[in-house]
């Protein structure tokens, strides 16, 4: 998973809650886009207890929405709609 992949789950309007998957097996719930701070090489998760955690993109299996995962398609990620 990219940066701008995780840039764009955050920006979704209405915004639809997800889990970020590790490739670990991890699952990290992002229930609010303000929990999420993105940046250039970095993302940052905000737990809901404060704790917070430097998550690497290349270690970012998938984004589940409801638990459903969300691919993008080919067009999606050439930026054609």
């Amino acid at each position: 998973m990219d940066i701008q992949g995780i840039r764009e789950a955050l920006l979704r309007r209405p915004f639809e809650s997800f889990s970020i998957c590790l490739a670990d097996g991890r699952s990290l719930d992002v229930p609010h886009p303000e929990m999420v701070a993105v940046g250039k090489r970095r993302i940052i998760v905000v737990e809901p207890d404060d704790s917070w955690m430097v998550i690497e993109p290349l270690l970012i299996v998938s984004l589940d929405y409801n638990g459903k995962r969300r691919r993008r398609t080919n067009r999606q990620k050439k930026g054609k709609t």
